[in-house]
C-alpha cells in the first residue's frame, strides 16, 4: 500500500516533468523566432543553456 508521502512524491515528479516539457516547447518556439540568444531563452524558460543548445540541435530532452 502506498503512503500519502509516496503519492505526493509521484505527483510532484509528474508536475516537474510536465513543466519541463512545457519549458522545452516554449524554448522551441523562441528558437524558431530567432530573436533571442540561448542565454535569454534559458533565463526565460528556466532551462539550462546546454538544454537550449540541445533543443536547437534537434535533440529531444526527457527527464
Amino acid at each position: 500500500m502506498m503512503s500519502l508521502f509516496d503519492e505526493e512524491r509521484i505527483m510532484k515528479s509528474f508536475i516537474r516533468s510536465e513543466r519541463h516539457d512545457a519549458d522545452v516547447e516554449t524554448a522551441k518556439r523562441l528558437l524558431e523566432m530567432g530573436k533571442l540568444s540561448f542565454v535569454e531563452i534559458a533565463s526565460g524558460t528556466g532551462l539550462t543553456i546546454e538544454e537550449v543548445e540541445e533543443i536547437e540541435a534537434g535533440i529531444i530532452i526527457s527527464k
